[in-house]
């Protein structure tokens, strides 16, 4: 998988069939309502959720890493996100994956937002 991009939400692909799909904005902010509940921090905001592909029969899958491989609320957040996508129109079925490459940094992967509440820019 290459590195993450600003932003790592792809588009989904239009509507299709009577069900109506999630849009972009609607995975971005349902994925945004997950925290790290460490820290009290979007998981977006910190720059872990790395991608997402979501086809139009409803499938999405999420790549996401953790602040740390020895990360003891790793379990929680993948089916804080699971269960985030899962309640969205028209998603069917949602993987979590979890990547490790390339490795979580909060200087480069963190929103712009975030570094400037938290004083690093």
């Amino acid at each position: 998988m290459s590195a993450p991009a600003s932003s790592p939400l792809a588009p989904v692909p239009a509507n299709a069939g009577p069900e109506r799909l999630p849009t972009q904005a609607e995975i971005a902010s349902a994925l945004r309502a997950v925290q790290d509940p460490e820290l009290n921090l979007s998981l977006v905001d910190l720059g872990l959720i790395y991608g997402v592909q979501f086809d139009a029969n409803g499938a999405v899958s999420v790549q996401m890493t953790l602040t740390s491989p020895a990360c003891p609320v790793g379990s929680l957040l993948q089916t804080q996100v699971h269960a985030a996508v899962l309640r969205l129109p028209g998603v069917r079925e949602v993987h979590v994956e979890l990547v490790w490459n390339p490795p979580w940094d909060l200087h480069t992967m963190a929103s712009d937002e975030l570094k400037m509440e938290l004083g690093l820019i």
